[in-house]
């Protein structure tokens, strides 16, 4: 039995250190690969931008708000402030992703704030880093510059008035 045993350690080191180098060359190869075609694997090559898109959810009344949210701004959503400290979105040529480092506190009448929510939330993936409330629930949409923010909110405010003589004009039965 203890012959059984002697073999058995001599024959598990040598496998063992085999594997090891395997994966040390393998490693190695994949690493060079990445240098020679000028690819980064991570993902630290987000840009920053000046405004966090977000939508607001108020679950009582089903309605869905865009909210534009200028960095280091607050901005209020019902009982919330919101104010976003980073946001960042990868460049055009890398998969889509936009994210945004978030505080949000709840401000209301005669109770003290409480601050519901501070860290990043991910725009592919709102279900990793979900805001927990029971009235409101909010989400990253994308980051943009604050040119496309001032152009985005006069189309909609440009959408609202038209839509507002739509109806005065439309007669009365």
């Amino acid at each position: 039995m203890l012959e059984i045993a002697k073999k058995i350690t001599k024959v598990r080191p040598a496998s063992l250190s085999a594997k090891v180098t395997f994966t040390g060359i393998f490693s190695r190869t994949i690493a060079a690969t990445f240098i020679a075609l000028g690819v980064s694997p991570a993902k630290a090559d987000m840009a920053s931008y000046e405004v966090a898109v977000l939508q607001g959810l108020n679950k009582i009344t089903a309605r869905v708000s865009e909210l534009y949210v200028p960095v280091n701004q607050a901005v209020r959503f019902g009982s919330l402030e919101i104010t976003a400290r980073e946001c960042r979105k990868n460049r055009p040529e890398d998969m889509p992703e936009s994210a945004s480092f978030l505080e949000i506190d709840d401000h209301k009448e005669n109770i003290e704030t409480t601050r519901m929510f501070t860290g990043w939330m991910f725009a592919s993936s709102p279900a990793v880093s979900a805001m927990e409330h029971p009235v409101y629930d909010i989400w990253v949409v994308n980051c943009i510059s604050l040119d496309e923010a001032q152009a985005a909110q006069e189309v909609k405010k440009e959408a609202v008035e038209d839509e507002t003589e739509k109806t005065e004009e439309a007669p009365d039965e």
